[in-house]
């Protein structure tokens, strides 16, 4: 699209896909915080209970490729509009569940259509606005979108309180229907007379295979992986039984921490985006970084003898929120290796990687809280349970940070055989800008 094209429509779109995001994160994440009372609900065991979670995110994930290629056979809008009457009719399920079964077909109904928001939104972004303005806008949905953690962990929480179960879900509910109506109102596909726009379903899932062909979708997907799996958990489902029930925090503290995990994600993705944007031979180092720091202050929570304090807690939600935009460096990747045409699909494979770890994650958590409370009849969400089940974390987050470093390792071979460029170490390339700027002669990202 051209330079002058961002403007007042481009803006009106944004917005728009960015509540539609939104809307999408609040029905997301509310059985997060109903989780408590979905245990009281239904009578069921924390395997049974995660199950409402892994199915959401298996159907997310699932259909994360072919909501990619349908975005790029009959433009994001559509997805979007279908996505937000899913919801809708999920969350009425829900609302009206009186078994667990049911209340696990709404959930899926509630995956399907939140499946479709994200890479839709951000074929738009890719759409209206010039691409080096791309990196630091996809931080600013992904971020806006996580806003809808707060929605549920405040207003929802509190009208669950009130209103109870049926309720709270019906207003959810009523959420996603204004979300369908401002898709309605104000997206529009591309620009007119630009070049990207909706392809037919062959070429569409031609570009599909050419994406998952390319090393950098592929580097993306680990990206994704090691750095979203973690929060996702910690926000949809077993962060708030462990701070309110193991811990023994209040409830309004337990929400408390779930919005300052957002708001740290708010206040570090613009960073990230232009970080990104600036160095974008360095993603991967700050990737990695990012899985530091999830991995120290996961020791420190769970290595604490006893009760954490609430400080470390801080930096755990902290760390986590910061996890969040640290993902969408995975889309950055499928935004540089793809032409404009098959961006859904890369961008719909990609997004698969971060689910896949966190429904596993979700699933093995709960089996290690229940093989616990039978073998040894500690109560089912006991700290000493919870730091067990949680340190499952390792292990998955551990062999896709391998994955990631290997995947890497191709990635930049292919980027020296076919472009002539070497990504030395970091710490040269440190030495020679700052030598650079020394001098005054300009600096390289190589060798």
């Amino acid at each position: 699209m051209s330079a002058a094209a961002p403007g007042r429509r481009a803006r009106l779109v944004l917005a728009g896909a960015v509540f539609a995001y939104l809307c999408a994160v609040t029905q997301r994440s509310t059985l997060g915080v109903a989780a408590v009372a979905a245990a009281d609900r239904f009578d069921v065991s924390a395997a049974a209970l995660s199950s409402l979670g892994v199915v959401q995110l298996l159907v997310y994930a699932l259909l994360q490729i072919p909501v990619g290629v349908l975005v790029d056979r009959f433009g994001p809008k559509a997805v979007i509009a279908v996505g937000a009457a899913l919801m809708i009719a999920g969350q009425l399920t829900v609302a009206a569940s009186a078994t667990l079964p049911a209340a696990v077909l709404g959930r899926m109904l509630v995956g399907a259509g939140d499946a479709t928001t994200f890479v839709a939104a951000l074929r738009l972004v890719n759409a209206w606005f010039p691409p080096r303005r791309v990196p630091v806008l996809s931080q600013w949905l992904g971020n806006l979108g996580q806003l809808g953690q707060v929605l549920s962990a405040v207003p929802f929480a509190a009208v669950l309180g009130v209103a109870g179960w049926t309720g709270a879900f019906l207003g959810a509910a009523g959420l996603s229907g204004l979300a369908l109506v401002v898709v309605l109102v104000l997206l529009v596909d591309s620009p007119a007379g630009a070049r990207v726009g909706p392809v037919d379903l062959r070429s569409a899932l031609r570009g599909l295979r050419t994406a998952i062909g390319t090393r950098g979708t592929r580097l993306g997907f680990w990206a994704h992986f090691v750095t979203q799996s973690s929060g996702v958990v910690f926000a949809l489902l077993w962060g708030y039984p462990f701070l309110v029930s193991a811990v023994g925090l209040p409830r309004q503290e337990a929400s408390a921490l779930l919005t300052v995990q957002v708001l740290a994600g708010f206040l570090i993705g613009p960073l990230l985006g232009s970080l990104t944007g600036r160095f974008p031979l360095r993603r991967s180092n700050l990737v990695l970084t990012i899985v530091l720091g999830l991995g120290v202050a996961w020791t420190l929570v769970l290595a604490w003898p006893g009760r954490p304090p609430l400080v470390l807690l801080v930096l755990l939600v902290v760390a986590l929120g910061v996890g969040g935009p640290g993902s969408q460096i995975g889309f950055d990747y499928a935004r540089t290796y793809n032409a404009p045409e098959g961006l859904g699909g890369a961008s719909g494979f990609v997004n698969v990687g971060g689910f896949t770890a966190s429904f596993t994650m979700m699933f093995l958590i709960g089996v290690l809280l229940d093989a616990q409370h039978g073998s040894t009849g500690a109560p089912l969400y006991s700290l000493a349970a919870f730091k067990t089940a949680l340190s499952v974390q390792y292990a998955i987050v551990g062999g896709g940070t391998i994955a990631f470093l290997l995947t890497r390792r191709l990635a930049r071979r292919d980027l020296l055989r076919d472009e002539g460029v070497r990504v030395g170490p970091l710490w040269r390339a440190v030495r020679s800008r700052s030598a650079a700027r020394r001098t005054g002669t300009g600096s390289s990202d190589t060798p």
